[in-house]
C-alpha cells in the first residue's frame, strides 16, 4: 500500500534544509523521508521509557 504526502516546507528554513539535503547527498524527498523516520524512532524510545518498558526490552548495556 502506498500512502501520498504532501508537505510544505515554511519559505523562511526552506534554503537551508534544501542544503542540508545537498550536503548529506540526498534528494530533498529522501532527505524529509530519512529525518522523519529518525524522528518516529526517537519517538517510540522515548514513548517506552515513559512506560517504564527499557528494563525489559533492553539487555545488559543496551540503551534506547
Amino acid at each position: 500500500m502506498t500512502v501520498d504526502m504532501t508537505l510544505r516546507i515554511p519559505d523562511d528554513i526552506a534554503p537551508s534544509i534544501k542544503a542540508s539535503a545537498a550536503a548529506a547527498g540526498l534528494s530533498l524527498n529522501a532527505y524529509v523521508v530519512r529525518a522523519a523516520r529518525t524522528a518516529a524512532v526517537l519517538d517510540a524510545a522515548q514513548q517506552l521509557a515513559g512506560l517504564g518498558l527499557v528494563d525489559d526490552l533492553a539487555g545488559e548495556g543496551d540503551t534506547l
